[in-house]
C-alpha cells in the first residue's frame, strides 16, 4: 500500500501546486472576476480528484469547504483569501498523508 499513499500525497500536491499557479496567473492579470471562476472548476476537480484517490471522507469534506464573508473593499485580498481557503486544508491533509505514509508509522 505504499504507492497508495504515494499516489494519493502526489494528487494532493498537484493540487496545491494547481491552485498556487491559479492565484500566481490571477495576481499578474488583475482579473479576480475571472481567477474566482477559474477556482470554482479547480474546486469541482480536485473534489472529486480527492474523492477518488483518497477517500469518500477527505473528498465530502473538501467539498463542505465555503469561504467566508469577506468585508474588505480590496478584490485581490479577497481573492486571496478565497485561494488560502482552499490551499490551507490541502496542506493539512498532503501533512496527513506523509505522515501516515512514511515509514515507521
Amino acid at each position: 500500500m505504499p504507492s497508495d499513499g504515494f499516489k494519493q500525497l502526489t494528487t494532493v500536491r498537484q493540487q496545491i501546486a494547481e491552485l498556487d499557479a491559479l492565484a500566481q496567473q490571477t495576481c499578474q492579470d488583475l482579473n479576480t472576476v475571472a481567477g474566482t471562476e477559474r477556482i470554482v472548476k479547480w474546486k469541482a476537480r480536485t473534489v472529486a480528484l480527492v474523492t477518488a484517490v483518497v477517500g469518500n471522507e477527505e473528498g465530502h469534506r473538501f467539498a463542505q469547504i465555503q469561504p467566508g464573508p469577506s468585508f474588505t473593499n480590496d478584490l485581490l485580498e479577497e481573492f486571496t483569501d478565497l485561494v488560502d481557503c482552499y490551499r490551507t486544508p490541502l496542506v493539512r491533509l498532503a501533512d496527513k498523508l506523509s505522515h501516515s505514509s512514511s515509514p515507521g508509522s
